[in-house]
């Protein structure tokens, strides 16, 4: 199983000091958001929160670093043009050596669309967009040159020289909830990150929020394997990524029981409900251990990707890759 950390909201200096902490630690993968305001559920947020460009900062990691994999999770395929994310992420690659995964998604947060002016269709065209840009940077990446006549992308004749290290081409991980997300996991990705579905209403809902449980997981995943078989994939050839919002190591079982009391009611949830959902890690080292054991086997997951507290302090991220992550 791998192991990341969402690195966001710190100066830069930050950036390198924790990237260097994390491959140092043994974490595997360093992954970005890409917004330009970061925002809570029910559309809150912090209007001087540090939003910088997380290209940007993927290549300062990438120079603090000599082996992590850095990428994004996910880069908003609405902000650039395919032709032009096609010759960054090839950039980075080259910059690291071979170690870019390279993340994208529909674009979600609607706010920050209202605040720019970047036009923000409906979720299905938005979902159309993405397929069509998936397909134009696969083939910049793989071809000698690409000519695409899409509803959305137009290219003729289009090259892109050099091409990525990776080869076919670097890892695609896309983020998101929604069945059409995850049939474009199912037909381009080499791993989808499962989360709460933001995508058709521009925001993440505490509605939604309830209902991302153990069960609902699984679905989904199911959806994938599915998806994938239609379309003559490997119903394995998507690898599941979990991404987990709050990781919480107790010091007792009594501990973990009454942190998932506490925290049930904001998730709509029961202690156990709670304890098993898919945006959480809360328990013992013992508990955590067992638990992330049990998602690999229930849910098929091979890679958990941690944001908030652990990823913003040294402490708390050694404290977990110590005494959970390297005994799974």
């Amino acid at each position: 199983m791998e192991f990341g950390i969402q690195l966001h909201n710190m100066e830069p200096a930050q950036y390198r000091a924790n990237a260097q902490a994390a491959e140092a630690l043994g974490y595997d993968l360093i992954v970005f958001p890409d917004h330009l305001v970061e925002e809570g559920p029910e559309r809150q947020y912090d209007p001087k929160e540090p939003a910088y460009d997380h290209i940007a900062m993927a290549a300062a990691v990438i120079e603090a670093t000599k082996k992590i994999r850095v990428g994004h999770l996910v880069l908003c395929n609405l902000f650039r043009h395919p032709a032009i994310t096609a010759q960054s992420l090839m950039t980075l690659d080259r910059l690291s050596g071979g170690r870019l995964v390279a993340g994208l998604g529909t674009g979600w947060t609607e706010t920050e669309f209202k605040m720019s002016g970047i036009a923000f269709p409906p979720i299905t065209e938005r979902l159309r967009m993405l397929d069509e840009a998936l397909t134009c940077i696969l083939s910049l990446w793989t071809n000698e040159r690409t000519s695409f006549d899409g509803e959305f992308y137009k290219f003729k004749d289009a090259i892109l020289w050099p091409k990525p290290i990776q080869q076919p081409h670097p890892p695609i991980i896309v983020g998101g909830g929604g069945k059409g997300l995850l049939r474009l996991a199912a037909k381009h990705a080499d791993y989808v990150n499962i989360i709460p579905d933001a995508g058709k209403a521009g925001y993440i809902s505490l509605e939604v929020v309830k209902r991302t449980t153990d069960d609902s997981f699984r679905k989904k995943v199911s959806f994938v394997r599915e998806e994938a078989r239609r379309l003559g994939r490997k119903p394995d050839a998507v690898r599941i990524s979990n991404f987990i919002f709050a990781a919480i190591i107790s010091d007792s079982h009594e501990a973990t029981r009454k942190t998932a009391e506490m925290m049930a009611p904001m998730f709509g949830q029961t202690p156990d409900g709670i304890l098993a959902s898919p945006m959480t890690l809360i328990g013992t080292p013992e508990e955590c251990i067992v638990e992330l054991k049990r998602r690999a086997k229930d849910w098929g997951t091979s890679q958990v990707i941690f944001t908030g507290a652990v990823a913003q302090d040294e402490k708390l991220m050694r404290k977990l890759h110590e005494e959970v992550l390297a005994h799974v």
